[in-house]
């Protein structure tokens, strides 16, 4: 478990320099940028992560392609991104289809209705949807799912990589007006970080859908031994995601609105249960298709692909 141990205590520390550094940061900034508190304090958060990212995958012998989940040429890679691209979306419009079935959620007054407006909003989401997937994919189900997987097993990584998966979705955006800014406010901006973990049983059913959620994509990592699929799967999902919270919003008057989460209105009790439903059959159509690609390319006598050889070994 020491590799686990590394890279949760990374986020710790890059937990800890939001509320050490954000307000000396802040005051150099703030005289010559109009700079919210909240927006510098994350952003040393993240500049703290990826520093440490950085030496901790050279540390522990991650910063190769492969190890990273990039192991697949790039022909092989974009191919097994797009289809799972695909994938992704079809599998969560279902679920967004459910919704509204039964009546669970309303169109926005304010939704986009124009095709330029509709054009832009799914392009701009899509970019987003994509971004998420690469910072998050690279990070987890590559750097450190291998890290795991090397020293616990694949079964370890897979449920590790989605249990920080989850609890990292809770770190909430708390603002500090600029006249309320004290030498203290980095700590009471990493307490507001991290006030749904204060109440447990209120972000318990959105937990366990995105937990299940990173098994399923930790399923096809360790399936296919790249993240491709992985990075695909993620943004479909929140490209489909992001645009629904433009378009509709949830009923809260619903006779079932309790299978939408209360944390972001969507996530919850139905998530969870179409993610379990979908978890077997991505999964095996992820193990056929490997088991697939290694027979063709036996067939035509070439060598396994590298996290192939490694696992053999």
């Amino acid at each position: 478990m020491r590799a686990f141990a590394w890279f949760l205590g990374l986020m710790v520390v890059a937990l800890a320099a939001v509320a050490l550094f954000a307000w000396p940061a802040w005051t150099l900034l703030h005289p010559h940028f109009d700079f919210p508190f909240h927006r510098i304090g994350e952003r040393v958060g993240m500049l703290a992560l990826l520093l440490g990212f950085v030496a901790l995958a050279r540390h522990l012998g991650l910063s190769d392609r492969a190890s990273l989940g990039y192991g697949e040429p790039r022909s092989v890679f974009v191919r097994e991104m797009s289809l799972a691209l695909v994938l992704g979306v079809v599998t969560m419009l279902g679920v967004v289809g459910i919704m509204a079935a039964l009546g669970l959620l309303e169109w926005r007054a304010d939704a986009p209705s124009s095709a330029a407006a509709l054009a832009k909003l799914l392009l701009t989401r899509a970019l987003s949807g994509f971004a998420v997937a690469f910072i998050e994919e690279t990070f987890l189900r590559g750097a450190m799912h291998t890290a795991i997987e090397r020293e616990s097993g694949t079964r370890a990584a897979v449920l590790l990589t989605a249990l920080l998966y989850a609890a990292t979705h809770f770190f909430a955006s708390f603002h500090i007006p600029p006249d309320r800014v004290t030498p203290w406010s980095g700590v009471q901006l990493l307490g507001g970080t991290l006030h749904a973990f204060a109440h447990p049983l209120a972000i318990a059913d959105a937990f366990l859908a995105l937990f299940a959620v990173g098994v399923v994509l930790g399923l096809v990592r360790a399936a296919t031994g790249s993240i491709a699929a992985c990075i695909g799967l993620h943004a479909g999902w929140v490209w489909v995601m992001l645009v629904t919270h433009e378009l509709a919003g949830p009923r809260a008057d619903a006779p079932l609105a309790f299978v939408l989460s209360r944390f972001d209105g969507f996530v919850g009790w139905l998530v969870l249960a179409w993610t379990v439903l979908l978890a077997f059959p991505v999964w095996r159509f992820y193990v056929a298709r490997s088991a697939a690609a290694g027979k063709r390319a036996a067939g035509r006598g070439a060598s396994a692909p590298p996290f192939r050889r490694r696992r053999q070994s």
